[in-house]
């Protein structure tokens, strides 16, 4: 995959992760109890590891294409981390 290709697939990511997350904001209000605290921290976390993300697609939009491996795979970890906070999120409600 080359570097033009890798940025369109991390931009998707990006983008489907920020929808995913505004849903969750969204259904925030209906969350009750002792559980809407850690729904709420838990999307906190989420915002945190797209930070994360977002600094990861930085990461290969500027790298040269002798690191792009390297971006590529920080940008991966960083996808799995939050695909995993979305699971605990999930978990909650």
């Amino acid at each position: 995959m080359n570097k033009e290709e890798l940025k369109a697939k991390a931009s998707q990511k990006i983008d489907e992760v920020s929808a995913k997350i505004n849903e969750l904001k969204a259904k925030k209000a209906s969350v009750e109890g002792e559980a809407k605290q850690k729904y709420e921290e838990s999307l906190s976390e989420l915002n945190d590891r797209k930070a994360d993300l977002e600094s990861s697609f930085d990461q290969i939009k500027n790298s040269a294409e002798e690191q792009l491996a390297e971006a590529k795979t920080d940008f991966e970890k960083a996808s799995h981390a939050l695909e995993s906070g979305m699971k605990k999120i999930a978990n909650i409600v």
